[in-house]
């Protein structure tokens, strides 16, 4: 089975000036990843925008994507400014928003620079494929998992601490995970990005959960990304390594809430993120 090629995959046609459609590359029964409606989000915001890159997005999953079916991005030209350039994009199936996203562009400026060290790590180098480690435990997994483990993933994920998702037992709401992008982006700036932030949703509440004894397959345990929002500080090729450095420092009123940092592997702090997403074990039935 071949690797999904994101620059393809991701793509939009353009069915009016401001309406755009996507699709899905797995269109099996299921929900849609919610990196990718964030990153065709950003894409069909960027379809109107000349000359200004994005610095920050913010976004609210509202319904579950249906992979079966194309989305339309309905793009809102809200402001363009002297300085800023904002856009409100609303993605549609059925006749209903599933998600919607505001992100504000501008100029590269010169201006005051800082930033947090990127934590000490064990280099890429020394860990293993996720994808690889995953295959390995999915002899006695769910026929559901089983299909979704052995696709191969666009971005490759090397892991501190991995563990299994079928292995219970409580661990620190920290992770550390080296991602990139497994096939060629290319020379445009703004797809390393889009890539980028369609990686952004990963492991994000397995990061949450892991105190807790629950994983994705743990009967009864319902979860879901509700919104997302990320700062985008820095330029980067998304082809290189970068760590994704997570806490969850909340989890309450069936929610749990994660930051994260993402570093460039010579240490540049090149993006942050913060999602909070659904947390619960249904009630059972009377």
């Amino acid at each position: 089975m071949d690797i999904e090629t994101l620059t393809e995959t991701l793509q939009l046609e353009r069915i009016e000036v401001n309406l755009f459609r996507g699709t899905t590359a797995d269109n099996s029964p299921g929900r849609i990843f919610g990196g990718q409606v964030i990153a065709q989000s950003l894409l069909a915001a960027y379809e109107t925008v000349e000359e200004r890159v994005c610095h920050s997005l913010h976004c609210y999953f509202i319904r579950p994507g249906d992979p079966t079916v194309p989305i339309v991005f309905e793009v809102d030209r809200s402001r363009d400014g002297g300085s800023f350039t904002t856009r409100r994009v609303v993605a549609i199936q059925h006749g209903q928003q599933i998600f919607n996203l505001a992100a504000s562009f501008m100029e590269v400026q010169e201006g005051f620079e800082h930033q947090a060290e990127m934590p000490p790590a064990t280099p890429w180098q020394d860990l293993p494929d996720d994808f690889e480690m995953q295959k390995k435990a999915m002899e006695n997994a769910p026929d559901e998992a089983k299909k979704w483990l052995s696709r191969p993933r666009p971005i490759e994920m090397r892991s501190m601490d991995a563990r299994s998702y079928f292995q219970d037992g409580p661990k620190d709401p920290i992770s550390q995970t080296w991602f990139r992008a497994r096939e060629p982006i290319g020379a445009d700036p703004h797809m390393h990005q889009v890539i980028m932030a369609y990686a952004s949703d990963m492991n994000l509440l397995s990061t949450a959960m892991r105190p807790h004894k629950v994983h994705w397959q743990t009967p009864g345990f319902q979860s879901a990304s509700l919104d997302h929002a990320m700062w985008f500080h820095k330029p980067t090729n998304f082809n290189d390594w970068h760590l994704y450095s997570q806490d969850s420092p909340s989890a309450s009123g069936g929610r749990g809430f994660i930051r994260g940092s993402i570093f460039h592997e010579d240490g540049t702090l090149v993006a942050s993120v913060a999602q909070e997403g659904l947390m619960r074990m249904r009630k059972a039935k009377a």
